[in-house]
């Protein structure tokens, strides 16, 4: 019979997948060139003045470009759940 996860391996997996989701979407950010459109008629006017002004928004240091940052996340957040499992086997 599976004994439950503890508490403190529950708190790291939801770390290690909002790391990885967060990383997954600044990548996938990175990698599209448009932003995403809703083709809905009340909004249509405002995402179309909103497609063509620059955001300057960054979520990091120019230094580390966004796909870089979702690349490390990702990593991150995969490491966490593995250091996690890891532990969390040789505590039971």
């Amino acid at each position: 019979m599976a004994r439950p996860v503890p508490r403190h391996a529950t708190a790291l997996y939801a770390i290690s997948a909002t790391c990885a989701a967060i990383g997954a979407l600044l990548w996938v950010r990175s990698q599209t060139s448009a932003p995403p459109t809703l083709h809905s008629s009340s909004y249509g006017s405002f995402l179309a003045a909103d497609a063509y002004t620059s955001s300057a928004w960054r979520v990091w240091s120019p230094a580390v470009p966004e796909e870089r940052l979702g690349l490390y996340l990702i990593a991150a957040g995969l490491v966490l759940a593995v250091v996690t499992r890891l532990f969390s086997l040789r505590r039971h």
